[in-house]
This record gives C-alpha cells, sequence and structure tokens, in this order.
C-alpha cells in the first residue's frame, strides 16, 4: 500500500502554496486537494505537480509500506 511520507499539504503551504492558491491558480484538482486532506493517494497528474511545486522526487513523497 501507498502512503505519504510528508504531510503535502502542510509542505505545500510552507512552500507558500496555500489552498485557496491551489484552487485558484488550478495547480490542484478539489479531489486532489480532498484525497491529501483524506490522507488517500492522488492521482500520477496531481502527484507530478506536486513534485514540480516541492522540487521533489515522488519517493520524497510517497513510499510502499506492507499491508499485512
Amino acid at each position: 500500500m501507498l502512503v505519504y511520507k510528508i504531510n503535502v499539504l502542510e509542505s505545500l503551504k510552507e512552500a507558500g502554496y496555500t489552498t485557496t492558491r491551489l484552487r485558484k491558480e488550478k495547480l490542484l484538482g478539489e479531489n486532489a486537494i480532498q484525497y491529501l486532506r483524506e490522507n488517500k493517494i492522488v492521482g500520477t497528474k496531481a502527484l507530478d505537480n506536486i513534485c514540480k511545486m516541492l522540487d521533489m522526487q515522488p519517493g520524497n513523497i510517497i513510499k510502499y509500506v506492507d499491508d499485512k
């Protein structure tokens, strides 16, 4: 199962990307923002945008953990 290594919304906020800005500039869709709030994994397009905004690789943001 994929999980976040970091609090993505908090990291975006620290980088100057509030949820208002994300919506207004259409950087992330409402569904992606809601998924982040619920700690659900977003789609590849949203993950790509998050990587760009945070200047990180996907491996810095998500990891695989065995869900046994």
